[in-house]
This record gives C-alpha cells, sequence and structure tokens, in this order.
C-alpha cells in the first residue's frame, strides 16, 4: 500500500508536515524524529505536556531531505499525487503523526487558519476526527480529509465562529476507550495541531468526555454529557429549518406537507432528520447500509418505507435528503436524477475536491431545475453546537437561539443573491465568503 507512513515506520520519524502557500506557489516539507518509542502517552497533560522535549535523539528533515527519504522508498510520485490535491483545493497543508506501537496513522487536514490566528483560544481550528480502517487506500482516506478540511473553513465562516477550517483522519483500529495509550496519543496530536475538534464517522461519542474528564485534552467537544448535548440532533435541526426556506423560496410556502423525501442514512444526523421530514407528514422512504438501523426506524415510524441503496438516488422524490456518506453527486448521476431539491446533512455531498469542480457540477444540478447548494452553508449547527460548548459553555436554549437566529436567514439571503446575480447558490456561498478566507 502506498503510505505516507512507510518512510516514517522504516526510519523511526514521527512527525511528516507538508506546507503550500497557494499565493506564492511555494511548498515546503519537514520530517522529524520527535519522540521516543518508549513515550507513555498515558501520562499525557499528567507527567508531560504538548510542549515538552520527548528524546534526546531528535532528527529533523529539511524539505531538500524529504525528498530524498521519498524517493529512496520509491514514493516520490505518491508524494506529489498528495501535493496536486493540496494544490488544487488551496489548503495550507498537511501534519502526519505516527503511533509505531499501535500503527496509529494520524493525519490533520489543515485547510486554512486565517479565521482563527487572533480569537484567544487555544484552538484556532475547528473539525472532526474521524476514524478510517488501517486497511483502506491511504489516498482515498487523504482526499476525504481534504475534502472535509476545506469544507469547514466555509462552515465556520457560516456559523460565524472564529475558527479556520480542518479535519483529522486516523487510520487505525476500532477505538477502545479504556486504553489511556492511544487517548493520549490522539489528544496530543489533536493538541499539536491547536484544533478543537468532536467524534466524527467511526468515533464514538463518548470519546469526548473521556478526553475531557480524564485531562487529556479540552479541546474535545460533542459528548453525551455536553449540556448542548452530541451534535447529530442540531445538525439535523439547521438542516430541517433551512431546507424550509428552500421550499419557500420555490413554491411560497414553508410547508413540508404532502411532500415526498427519501432518506439516505440513519446515523445520529440522519435519524433526527427523519423525525422532523415526518412531523410534517413527509412521505418518507429510507435506506441505510445497516438494516438494522431502517428497520429500527421502521419499527417506531411504520408510515416510513424502506428502500434498497441500489438506485436511492435516482428515486423520483421532492426531496433528495444525504445523511451519510459524501461524494454521492457526479457528472454520471446527475442527468438520471428525478427530485426537486437536494438538501441534506451528507458533507462534501458533490463529487469534486475543488471548489471549481463543485461549482461546475452545481451547474448542472440547476440546469436540470433541481435546487442546492453547498451543504456547507446549511449543515452548519453541529459545529455551532461544539464552539457554544467549547467557547460559552452554552445551554440548548442558548444554542437553539443561535441556530435559528442565523441558519434560515443564511439560505434565505444566499438563494435570493444567487437568484439576484444570475448564478447558482453554491457559487454564491463561495463568492460570499472566499474573501475571508483567501482576501
Amino acid at each position: 500500500m502506498r503510505s505516507l507512513f512507510t518512510p516514517l515506520r522504516e526510519e523511526g520519524l514521527t512527525t511528516l508536515k507538508i506546507r503550500y502557500d497557494y499565493k506564492t506557489g511555494s511548498v515546503r516539507f519537514f520530517a522529524a524524529k520527535e519522540w521516543d518509542s518508549e513515550l507513555d502517552f498515558s501520562c499525557y497533560n499528567k507527567d508531560f505536556h504538548v510542549d515538552g522535549l520527548f528524546t534526546s535523539y531528535a532528527k529533523y528533515l529539511n524539505t531538500e531531505q524529504v525528498l530524498e527519504l521519498y524517493e529512496k522508498y520509491g514514493l516520490t510520485d505518491y508524494l506529489n499525487e498528495v501535493l496536486a490535491l493540496i494544490k488544487d483545493g488551496k489548503h495550507l497543508g498537511m501534519n502526519c503523526y505516527y503511533h509505531a506501537g499501535h500503527d496509529i496513522r494520524y493525519i490533520m487536514h489543515e485547510h486554512s487558519r486565517k479565521r482563527g490566528i487572533f480569537n484567544k483560544s487555544h484552538a484556532i481550528m475547528a473539525g472532526g476526527i474521524r476514524r478510517h480502517p488501517a486497511s483502506e487506500e491511504e489516498i482515498n482516506v487523504i482526499i476525504d480529509g481534504l475534502n472535509l478540511g476545506r469544507a469547514m473553513s466555509f462552515k465556520n465562516i457560516a456559523g460565524k465562529l472564529p475558527f479556520g477550517g480542518c479535519k483529522a483522519t486516523v487510520q487505525m483500529p476500532p477505538l477502545d476507550l479504556g486504553n489511556r495509550e492511544i487517548l493520549g496519543f490522539l489528544a496530543f496530536a489533536m493538541d499539536s495541531c491547536r484544533n478543537m475538534t468532536g467524534p466524527d464517522l467511526n468515533f464514538p461519542a463518548e470519546m469526548a468526555d473521556v478526553m475531557r474528564h480524564e485531562n487529556f485534552s479540552m479541546q474535545f467537544v460533542g459528548g453525551p454529557e455536553a449540556k448542548t448535548g452530541e451534535t447529530g440532533k442540531p445538525t439535523a435541526y439547521g438542516v430541517y429549518l433551512t431546507l424550509k426556506q428552500a421550499v419557500k423560496f420555490q413554491e411560497g410556502t414553508e410547508s413540508l406537507a404532502g411532500k415526498s423525501a427519501v432518506l439516505v442514512g440513519l446515523g445520529d444526523v440522519g435519524w433526527q432528520m427523519g423525525e422532523y421530514l415526518l412531523s410534517e407528514n413527509v412521505k418518507l422512504y429510507v435506506a441505510d447500509i445497516n438494516e438494522d438501523k431502517t428497520n429500527s426506524f421502521a419499527k417506531q415510524y411504520p408510515q416510513v418505507t424502506v428502500v434498497e441503496l441500489d438506485g436511492v438516488y435516482e428515486r423520483e422524490v421532492d426531496i433528495l435528503c444525504p445523511c451519510a456518506n459524501g461524494g454521492i453527486i457526479d457528472d454520471e448521476n446527475i442527468p438520471k436524477l428525478k427530485c426537486k431539491y437536494i438538501w441534506g446533512g451528507a458533507n462534501n455531498q458533490l463529487k469534486a475536491s475543488s471548489q471549481e469542480v463543485e461549482i461546475r457540477l452545481a451547474k448542472k444540478l440547476a440546469e436540470r431545475g433541481i435546487l442546492f447548494q453547498a451543504e456547507w452553508l446549511h449543515n452548519t449547527a453541529g459545529v455551532i453546537c461544539g464552539a457554544e460548548e467549547y467557547l460559552y459553555d452554552g445551554t440548548p436554549e442558548s444554542l437553539a437561539k443561535k441556530i435559528e437566529d442565523s441558519m434560515p436567514a443564511n439560505t434565505w439571503n444566499n438563494l435570493t443573491q444567487a437568484k439576484k446575480l444570475g448564478i447558482t447558490p453554491t457559487e454564491c456561498a463561495y463568492k460570499t465568503c472566499e474573501e475571508l478566507i483567501y482576501g
């Protein structure tokens, strides 16, 4: 398997950093041995802290030496492939940390730090942490992480939050919450990147509570014990409120009664979204890769219809509501779509690794008469929830008020402005926000 971590493992190194300046086109690499293999991460923030020195045998490699190292292992083309993805999305770069004892491959995909630099908080970026199996092809993990990190930069602007955008991906086995060594390493890596995070795909929400209660890191939010709760329900609430605005924009009424929708994904966000749709008597179809979830939902709500995943996106309904994996809308299936709205909680619904490709696909959707806007403008309530906990020690009431005060208006203003300018809502959303990141 091609991996950025192969030279780190073989040479006893711990760290790789890639930096790209989109304004000048300059690229820098850094690799290092920054800790000994015997370092006990279960003692992180107890016996040692993130800014300590953890080896007497430090080793540091500059850009030229890193390039020579990857050439030595036949990975020059792969490194260039990763770099091309970073350039396409105008990313700041990546931080990679390797835990040799447990073969944990941690990557922080940093898109932008700009909005968080002067926010007076330890965390200057915000973005979730998600787990991928160790066997998954690394380039797919990197594509996922970079796309999500880029979306977080814009999502944080939509949520009026003082953070840059990033995403952490970790290739490792399922997390054992009793393994303090692994928890300490993940906390150390997160703190090193100055990121506020919440458990995402394949990490348990309880991870955040353990991290905080046992003083591994105060930068984890969204656990079940948080006053504002886990992030799934507020994310769905924001998507639901903005969907009503989209329908009002098209049809003059916020009511969803009598409409049909296919909901794909019954995770924390999808389940809640399904309940919101049913509250307005929407004829609802549901699909999920996990049959237990669809069966449980149908048992609780017998009025829904369970459908197969195969062909689900081409089903003839008013609303296609993706709440699972991203990258589902592409050149191949756009001509087959039979919906009027694409509006859901999933991240990166368009299969694109750059803003330019997103806009191109969004134009094809508009030509089909399908209303769509970049989902980061309306699925941002989850990160608003995390920030309400992290910055303000907020309550469900204070969180709901912030969602209700900002998110419906964001969507309404974006849709009306796009119509006025004669461009797609996705293009308009980027046009409104990109100056705050790239200007």
